[in-house]
């Protein structure tokens, strides 16, 4: 219930390749729900269940505002998936093929590109340590941290930290169990997401992501565009666009030569409510 008017919060429940979402719409009404509210409220028991709360709010930059919030409460900068999500119910509002979203990683433009598959532009990859951020200066290509199996990650930022490590077979390590080191290390200030990709031909690449504040997700979408854009800085491949191949399914990646990453992939409805 919103504790000022004391009224039900309306909400729809989407998915980008089963990492799901519940989105308010709060352009004529401000949300801003406490950390223990998002908590209830993404809690599969006892919510409505999701990956992340998503507030979508108006802009003076963009078409709207997307304020993004993990399962512990922490707002955060990013996510691809949440982006195509929230584009495509712009899209649908105004019957148009273009949409701009305004986040706290600045503005990203969006495309629809068929039924229900959306086109996002992630913005420009950076590798600068103060960019992920890193606590210290440190060659963000081969950072040179180790935890078992994971060996020397590659640190980048989409708009939010990632630390992608290269493996020979994905499917052979303990993301899980591993991955929340990783997150600890004082290296990352503001805690790291953890990608753990093999790479399966010149163009395809299979990808694990540990987020923060969520932990193992079924689809990333920042996290493949950092995994692509790694495997090109390390030199793994020269392809300007690649398939990444998540847990629920696939996305395309492109990375242009400005730096920028160009995320395409499928949304879906689940259902709406009211909290």
């Amino acid at each position: 219930m919103d504790a000022e008017s004391g009224t039900g919060r309306a909400f729809v429940k989407m998915h980008g390749l089963k990492n799901h979402f519940v989105i308010v719409d709060a352009r004529v009404a401000p949300y801003r729900p406490a950390a223990a509210e998002i908590a209830r409220i993404c809690d599969v028991d006892v919510g409505v269940g999701a990956d992340q709360l998503v507030v979508i709010e108006p802009s003076a930059r963009a078409d709207v505002f997307m304020r993004l919030y993990n399962v512990d409460g922490r707002e955060v900068e990013a996510c691809g998936n949440a982006t195509r999500c929230v584009a495509w119910i712009a899209l649908e509002e105004t019957g148009g093929d273009h949409v701009r979203i305004e986040t706290l990683a600045g503005v990203l433009e969006c495309r629809r590109i068929g039924e229900r598959q959306v086109s996002c532009d992630m913005g420009r990859v950076s590798m600068d340590w103060q960019d992920v951020p890193l606590s210290e200066e440190r060659d963000t290509l081969n950072l040179g941290l180790n935890v078992g199996p994971l060996v020397n990650p590659a640190a980048l930022s989409v708009g939010n930290p990632h630390a992608v490590f290269f493996v020979d077979d994905v499917d052979a390590i303990d993301v899980a169990g591993l991955a929340p080191t990783v997150q600890g290390d004082r290296l990352f200030p503001h805690s790291v997401n953890v990608g753990v990709a093999t790479l399966r031909s010149a163009d395809r690449l299979q990808l694990i992501v540990y987020e923060r504040g969520a932990g193992l997700t079924q689809a990333c979408g920042t996290g493949a565009c950092a995994a692509a854009f790694a495997a090109r800085a390390r030199g793994l491949t020269e392809a300007t666009q690649l398939t990444v191949e998540l847990p629920a399914g696939e996305v395309g990646i492109e990375i242009r030569s400005d730096g920028h990453a160009v995320m395409s992939g499928p949304v879906a409805y689940c259902f709406r409510g009211i909290l």
